[in-house]
């Protein structure tokens, strides 16, 4: 009960910021009806204690499931097995992604099905190419270059329209569920090396698994030749307190019935991996399955509350914001919300500690936080300038990541893994349930292509966070430079001290 405590109110402390924003941008100049902002307040506080429980579900569930599975593949002498193993893990964890149901829903040109298994292959592809990098101790960056190379030639073959939608893919796959399960799986497969780059090799499955769905999708539109439709935010009626509570009542189950659909692949690994393996003791299986429940709870809350209680709320700020006269207000805003909601994403406090603990205290939690909000500030910044203007994103996604990835040769490899990862966790349910609409509303108000203006903010959210992240890492590494030669410095001349005096004593001997 204690650390349950603890978890809702590390979640208080998150999600309360973004909270305050919107309401005081709802009774200044985004004026929303009563209603909305009545579902927004019930939303809020679902949101707090499903991410408290979320967070404490996870770490007792999913880490040390993730973590075991990944001792026990590198532990096999056969490399086959565990790269099929790999592949099928990819596929049932992303089909159970509630976040790319989410996006999927908003693209109606593509059959949900047809473009869920078209992203679960590709993280399932790229998982397996991840495994292989650890067993063989390929350098991260070098496979982040061919790939993200690969992705931009294919945007030439691609239909304009939907290259943001193929970028948002890759933020959306790696979302509450499979952030928590990939990470540990990294680490259990890293931790059975006992060389010194194995701490480094901890990170990078998220990174590899998020280029996977961005390829797969490119291929799709190629093949598939979508049309150009999208769906908007519905904002149901509600006139009292009590059409709220029954609005929330009637979308549980929906929400409830996903999740719990969701949750079969990871509890069907979980029975096989466990009469394979017997890895797991009695008491250590209870604790599991407890926490799954509070995993499978906390989930359900915080996207009943997200999905009805902030999506509708965002969809409608950005379109007040923007048939405003301060249409503009759209970047300061924007960058302000993005600053705090990235704080609200449940993965994210999962990554800090996770990233802190094998680092053994380089990176810590707070740097991770701030790269984190500066960077999501940014692209949520560069996202309505496009809304405003109309610029193609490639104009920012591929300098972006000629930065990062020039960046990624100079800073130490954990910096690289974790500041990739990052960009996936930081594009969580909260920035396709509220930035994503706010995006939407902003663009429908204005009249412009939702395709190309509004999709695109989700692949911007995790770039931005590559650069900021990878700069600390720059910033951490040439002060500890510095700190060395100081300290060589100061033992040089230490030397030439004990040279000088043991000069002068000989010569008065003499």
């Amino acid at each position: 009960m204690r650390h349950l405590k603890e978890k809702i109110l590390e979640s208080l402390q998150s999600v309360l910021p973004i909270s305050l924003i919107v309401l005081l941008l709802s009774i200044t100049i985004a004026p929303v009806s009563s209603g909305v902002l009545v579902l927004f307040l019930f939303g809020t506080l679902m949101l707090i204690f499903g991410m408290g429980l979320f967070t404490l579900g996870a770490g007792m569930s999913m880490q040390p499931l993730g973590e075991g599975i990944g001792i026990v593949m590198s532990k096999s002498k056969k490399l086959l097995l565990p790269m099929i193993c790999c592949f099928i893990l990819g596929v049932l964890i992303t089909i159970a992604e509630p976040d790319l149901t989410v996006l999927a829903e908003q693209i109606p040109s593509i059959p949900n099905l047809v473009l869920i298994l078209s992203v679960a292959f590709g993280v399932g592809a790229f998982l397996v190419i991840s495994h292989l990098r650890t067993c063989f101790g390929i350098p991260l960056s070098r496979l982040l270059l061919i790939f993200y190379i690969g992705a931009f030639v294919l945007t030439i073959f691609a239909p304009n329209d939907f290259i943001p939608a193929a970028f948002d893919s890759g933020g959306v796959t790696t979302g509450p569920i499979t952030v928590p399960f990939i990470m540990a799986l990294g680490i259990g497969m890293a931790s059975i090396r006992s060389d010194k780059h194995s701490a480094d090799d901890s990170f990078g499955l998220v990174a590899l698994c998020s280029i996977g769905p961005i390829l797969s999708v490119l291929a799709l539109s190629i093949v598939y030749e979508p049309t150009a439709e999208t769906t908007e935010t519905v904002i149901s009626e509600v006139l009292t307190t009590k059409d709220a509570i029954m609005h929330f009542v009637a979308e549980l189950p929906k929400y409830a019935e996903e999740v719990l659909i969701a949750f079969f692949p990871i509890v069907g690994v979980f029975l096989v991996f466990q009469l394979i393996s017997r890895r797991f003791k009695k008491t250590q299986i209870l604790r599991m399955a407890s926490g799954m429940l509070y995993t499978y709870i906390g989930l359900v809350m915080f996207l009943t509350g997200a999905n009805v209680g902030f999506m509708p709320a965002g969809s409608l700020i950005g379109k007040e914001i923007a048939i405003s006269s301060y249409k503009y207000l759209l970047i300061p805003v924007g960058m302000f919300m993005g600053y705090f909601i990235v704080a609200a994403e449940p993965a994210v406090a999962v990554l800090k500690k996770q990233v802190e603990e094998i680092s053994n205290g380089r990176i810590s939690q707070h740097s991770i936080g701030m790269g984190l909000s500066i960077g999501v500030a940014v692209s949520v910044g560069i996202a309505m300038l496009r809304i405003l203007t109309g610029i193609s994103i490639l104009w920012f996604l591929i300098p972006g990541y000629v930065i990062s990835l020039t960046i990624s040769f100079f800073v130490p490899p954990i910096y690289t893994g974790a500041a990739f990862d990052s960009g996936g966790v930081a594009s969580g349910p909260m920035t396709t349930t509220f930035l994503l609409p706010f995006a939407v509303g902003a663009c429908q108000a204005m009249g412009g292509n939702i395709l190309t203006d509004a999709f695109g903010i989700v692949a911007m959210v995790a770039m931005t966070p590559l650069i900021t992240i990878q700069c600390i890492g720059l910033y951490s590494e040439l002060k500890s430079r510095a700190k060395h030669r100081k300290i060589a410095e100061e033992i040089a001349q230490i030397e030439d001290c004990v040279l000088y005096y043991d000069e002068v004593n000989e010569e008065v001997q003499v």
